[in-house]
Formats: C-alpha cells, structure tokens, sequence
C-alpha cells in the first residue's frame, strides 16, 4: 500500500505538469457534443434518440486519446526497465496508472454528465441511466485503453495499432451501455444491462491489471 500510494502521487504530479494528457481528451468529448447537434439539426426528439450512442462514441474515442502517452514516457525514460530489473512489485505501478488515468479522463465525464444531458436533450430518466452507466462503464473503458497502451509501448506508430487492438473490445461496452440509455427513455427496466457491464467490469478489474504486468514484461525484455 506505501509503494502504491507512492506511484499514485508521482502519476499525479505527472499531470499537473502535463496539463494537456488530461485536458486534450475532455475537450475532445465536449467538443464532439456541441458540434453534433449542429450537423443533425436542433430536434430535440432526434437528438434524444440518438443520445446514447453520441455519448458513448465520444467517451470511448476521448479515453483512447489519452491512453497512448500512458506508458511512453516511462518506456523511454527506463522507469519500465528499471522495476524489471530490481524485481520491484509492478502491480503498484501499474494499479497507480489505471487509478489516476480513470480520475483524469473518466472521472471528467462522469461530472460532465449534467451538461452532457442538456445538450443533447436527455430526460431524468435518461440522465440516471447516463450517470450510473458513466460510473461503470468508464472505469472498463480506462482497463482496456491501459492494457492496450502496455502492448503497444515500445511500437513506433502505436496510435493506429492500439486503436485497432482495443476498439474492438470496447463495442460490448457500448452495445450495453447504450441499450441502458435507451431502455430507460423508454420507461423499461435497464438493470440487466448495468448487471452485465458491473460483471464485465469485475471481470477486467482481476485480469488486466495481471495482463498489462505481462505485456510490459514482454516489452523491455
């Protein structure tokens, strides 16, 4: 727990100084959410239909963005190279990256989400689908770009191969997330989608962080 909260201060630390790892991708995600309405037109009963799938293509392309430089700087600057060597337990480093790389990219949107319900038109009901899908769908989304980033460290154009490698993964997500939004504008009952993306979800939390351990093993051996 020392060494964990070790890293999670220095990664925050890391973002003070790199402002714009964490502010490229919220003003990509707001930006994204303007600009639609105005390419479909002001109706508010098509904006709402369409709502959720804005919602979750923005987020989802907004996390990717950020996720590339997540091990690149530790890569070239031999922090990677150097855990390996000492044998020092990279689970902490690595728990320490997906922590503060959900607090600032996915935490943002989370907070957003009021905004985010009245551009686009969003109901209360819409609204507490959008909130508690963000709350559970966000974290999965910062998993995936994590381990996407580990494989893809030491790759000299690895915006397009973790792009190809991880958006894939991300369409369950986003087909569950979306039918919560849309089932409850409709009146219906979501929790069997907030159920399936909670197991997903727990699913990720116990193998990726073990996986991302390997791939940055991989890549400085």
């Amino acid at each position: 727990m020392v060494m964990l909260g070790q890293f999670i201060k220095r990664e925050l630390r890391l973002l003070a100084r790199q402002k714009a790892d964490w502010l490229n991708p919220l003003l990509f995600f707001v930006i994204v959410l303007c600009l639609f309405p105005l390419g479909v037109g002001p109706s508010p009963n098509l904006l709402r239909i369409m709502a959720p799938g804005i919602v979750w293509i923005a987020a989802l392309l907004s996390v990717l963005l950020a996720a590339e430089r997540l091990f690149k700087d530790d890569y070239r600057n031999g922090v990677i190279e150097q855990l390996v060597a000492a044998r020092q337990p990279l689970l902490s480093f690595v728990l320490a990256k997906l922590f503060t790389n959900w607090l600032s990219t996915g935490l943002p949107l989370v907070l957003l989400s009021p905004v985010v319900a009245l551009l686009l038109n969003i109901d209360a009901a819409g609204f507490v689908a959008l909130l508690f899908t963000l709350l559970l769908g966000t974290p999965l989304l910062s998993l995936l770009g994590v381990m996407g980033a580990a494989l893809t460290v030491s790759a000299d154009k690895g915006g397009i191969l973790l792009a190809l490698l991880i958006l894939p993964l991300y369409i369950p997500l986003l087909i569950f997330a979306s039918a919560a939004m849309e089932a409850a504008t409709t009146g219906m009952s979501y929790h069997g989608q907030l159920a399936i993306m909670l197991a997903m979800l727990l699913f990720a939390l116990a193998l990726i962080p073990l996986a991302v351990i390997g791939a940055l093993k991989l890549n400085v051996s």
